[in-house]
């Protein structure tokens, strides 16, 4: 079947099998990358992307489901000169990741966060991660991140 949406400001289209889930449509037809595929069961979160201003795991829908959708991948968040954006910015600067495998859906849940609960606190900041699973870190970095994001995004 033939799908059309937007990814990362980009109009794309493409024949897909009507079972080919978002992720192996971002991966394997679009070669964007930085979406990873952690569980495959919508449970850790390294698939999260951007789809129509809200956080989703793509490894839960259909490419087909997207049809028209506008979709942000963490290869979409930097500006065109390659400035990061203010919540990878402080991703890289508190240190909020280790092995950086679940790195880009805490990035994509972060953006998602700050952009529907701005004045969050630091027990509002764990509960909205909460479906991004980290097997390295404590959380501790990752919330200094988002919470560095939240000031400067404020400011």
């Amino acid at each position: 079947m033939k799908i059309a949406l937007k990814v990362n400001g980009q109009e794309v289209s493409a024949e897909v099998a009507p079972n080919t889930l978002l992720v192996q449509f971002i991966r394997e037809n679009l070669r964007l990358t930085g979406t990873h595929v952690g569980c495959d069961t919508a449970q850790c979160g390294a698939c999260t992307v951007i789809a129509n201003g809200r956080s989703i795991k793509s490894c839960n829908v259909l490419a087909a489901q997207m049809q028209g959708a506008d979709i942000t991948t963490i290869e979409g968040l930097a500006a065109p000169d390659g400035s990061l954006h203010p919540v990878q910015a402080a991703f890289k600067e508190c240190h909020g990741l280790q092995c950086g495998y679940c790195t880009p859906g805490m990035v994509m849940s972060t953006v998602d966060l700050l952009a529907h609960h701005p004045d969050a606190d630091e027990t509002q900041i764990r509960e909205l991660l909460d479906g991004n699973l980290c097997r390295c870190t404590g959380y501790h970095n990752i919330v200094r991140a988002v919470q560095t994001a939240q000031k400067t995004m404020a400011a």
